[in-house]
């Protein structure tokens, strides 16, 4: 008996271990927000206007381009081994949106990754894909174009809890209007964000702040920030909110891992440099969202695992600081591997099937040629289809256990 009880824990041990082994990871899907930048704009009586940012306003700063790098750096760590050490194009997939500043982020997060230049040139240049921003309803939700999503926005703005929160800053909305320089009138609550970015830049680079701006006034500025967020993502019909937001990409990588693992292609890794508001979304959608605005070079990763019976888990993480390991994000409903099937069942209802349909927008040829254009699920078969490498060698190998776990 006492033999037994010892065999039990010895086999508790090991156990982990071994299915720790037998799991073998397949695919990563990565959202990253670009680096530090200069704010977005200005306002009548800020001490600081274009001049002060070297490059311009909504552009990326050095302080950016090294922060990428070390979300790169980190990256390389993590998947040593699984990357090829120089970049090849059927393993990483980079997509950005049609910024400045998420191109160059890209671009910096590559040089991390890749740090062996080619001794020639002594760098090793590595294309970034875009869609232009008036498309681009993969990464950059035009929720201001769909109708459905501003009739829900209008909703929330009526709520009785709303307005009462409102209410409670209309002293210091007609303060900042004398402070800043703004008409009452002009100072939404985008506004009042624009005003908080543009003090926050100047804050993170030593430059001296209006005497306004005490800790008070920027701490209430953050509360105003978060009550926004949480208005365009909550609030009021979450998950319908949560379809029009961040479905889209939710689908997307979804649909991209399946394509990549039932065609057996060689792609790894699929790279999205995108924004503060592309994350929220996304994670509005998964549930996952945990109220704080993402910092810069944030990155929210998806793992594809093949287990030993070749089922196929997802598990995610969150990176929002470069001093510390990041943190273990749990689908709710699933263990920490989910397995891919419940994953997709529990994520379904936020999933839209035509986004421009259920936005309510006029139905029109050039509307759905967009929406396929920007949703971008079949980039995988042109990109790839293109390099000619498609074939079915896995499916031989695994048998057909490993495709019947491809998404429909």
């Amino acid at each position: 008996m006492r033999l037994s009880a010892s065999l039990i824990i010895i086999l508790q041990a090991i156990l982990p271990l071994i299915a720790e082994q037998e799991r073998r990871l397949r695919f990563v899907i990565l959202v990253y927000r670009h680096g530090d930048r200069s704010p977005l704009g200005t306002y009548p009586t800020d001490p600081h206007k274009s001049e002060a940012w070297p490059q311009g306003f909504h552009q990326l700063t050095e302080v950016g381009i090294l922060q990428q790098k070390v979300l790169g750096r980190f990256l390389r760590k993590r998947y040593n081994g699984f990357l090829s050490p120089s970049y090849k194009p059927q393993e990483i997939y980079v997509r950005s949106t049609d910024y400045d500043r998420t191109i160059m982020s890209a671009q910096a997060n590559l040089m991390g990754l890749y740090p062996n230049s080619d001794p020639q040139t002594g760098w090793n240049p590595i294309p970034v894909h875009t869609v232009p921003v008036k498309y681009d309803k993969l990464l950059k939700p035009p929720t201001r174009t769909c109708l459905r999503y501003q009739q829900l926005m209008e909703e929330t703005v009526n709520l009785p809890s709303y307005q009462a929160k409102m209410e409670t800053w209309k002293d210091f909305i007609t303060e900042m209007a004398n402070c800043t320089g703004l008409h009452t009138e002009q100072l939404t609550l985008r506004a009042l964000w624009k005003v908080q970015d543009s003090l926050f830049c100047q804050k993170m680079h030593n430059l001296t702040l209006p005497s306004w701006a005490t800790p008070q006034v920027l701490k209430t500025l953050s509360e105003i920030e978060a009550f926004n967020v949480d208005a365009h993502v909550g609030m009021h019909s979450r998950q319908e909110k949560a379809r029009l937001m961040g479905g889209l990409l939710l689908g997307a990588i979804l649909s991209n891992f399946s394509k990549t693992v039932c065609r057996d292609l060689p792609l790894k890794m699929i790279m999205y440099s995108a924004h503060d508001s592309t994350l929220i979304a996304l994670q509005g959608a998964l549930g996952v969202y945990n109220g704080h605005p993402p910092p810069y070079a944030a990155c929210h990763g998806f793992e594809f695992y093949q287990e030993s019976n070749n089922s196929f888990t997802v598990a995610m993480f969150y990176r929002n600081t470069s001093d510390q390991q990041p943190h273990t994000l749990t689908l709710p409903g699933c263990p920490t591997h989910c397995p891919l099937p419940l994953f997709t069942k529990l994520t379904r209802a936020v999933v839209p099937q035509d986004w421009d349909a259920e936005c309510q927008n006029p139905q029109n040829r050039t509307g759905h040629t967009v929406t396929a254009l920007a949703v971008a699920v079949g980039l995988l078969s042109v990109a790839l289809i293109g390099l000619g490498i498609l074939h079915w060698r896995k499916r031989r190998e695994d048998g057909p256990m490993a495709m019947n776990n491809c998404l429909h």
